[in-house]
């Protein structure tokens, strides 16, 4: 559902900030996304190398289609005085697409990269994690094998994305940290020019 959202999400973007022609994304995300559900039906449990690379192929394509819209979108903020001329809306809209599918691909990432991934996480829940959530610490409150699902990590990439800082997950290793400074910088990037761009309009 992450994936099928953020391929719709691209799609809605202006012709200028999305992939074109506009069937590419879509047709790639969903022909990958057949394949990872073909080849591990139901609940993601296969320990396969193909697999992996084959997920991690998809979030790479995602975050690189949404890196070249805010790439796009900043620079025509900062050089085009013109961008939306007289619509402020579409800006917003545009810059809050180009946010929310950050946040999902951050989620995703994050998901993917934490313990080796879910099916990993599934075989052995009590591996070394890189990010510390709250059930983990309240066993009175979470069953001993709890394990964080990916809305755990959309959780974790909204709040990142939003506060600009850890809220009540801990990250714990250097790469997870770094990860998240990253994902806290972009958002904070887009949001600050995208409404300052606005206020500018409606003035």
């Amino acid at each position: 559902m992450a994936l099928a959202t953020a391929a719709m999400l691209h799609v809605a973007l202006p012709a200028e900030y999305r992939l074109n022609p506009v069937w590419v994304v879509p047709a790639v995300m969903f022909t990958l996304l057949a394949v990872l559900i073909i080849g591990d039906p139901g609940r993601i449990t296969r320990r396969k190398t193909w697999l992996r690379l084959v997920t991690e192929g998809v979030i790479a394509f995602i975050s690189s289609a949404n890196l070249y819209t805010g790439v796009r979108l900043v620079l025509d903020i900062l050089t085009n005085n013109k961008l939306f001329a007289n619509n402020a809306t579409g800006l917003l809209a545009t810059g809050g697409v180009t946010w929310l599918t950050n946040v999902i691909a951050f989620a995703l990432w994050y998901w993917d990269l934490d313990r080796g991934g879910a099916a990993a996480r599934a075989h052995r829940p009590h591996a070394k994690p890189a990010f510390v959530f709250p059930e983990m610490q309240h066993a009175a409150h979470a069953p001993a094998d709890w394990v964080p699902y990916f809305t755990d990590y959309l959780s974790l990439a909204f709040w990142t994305a939003t506060a600009f800082s850890p809220t009540d997950v801990s990250a714990i290793t250097r790469w997870a940290k770094l990860l998240m400074m990253v994902e806290a910088a972009a958002s904070l990037i887009v949001a600050a020019l995208v409404i300052a761009r606005a206020i500018n309009i409606l003035q």
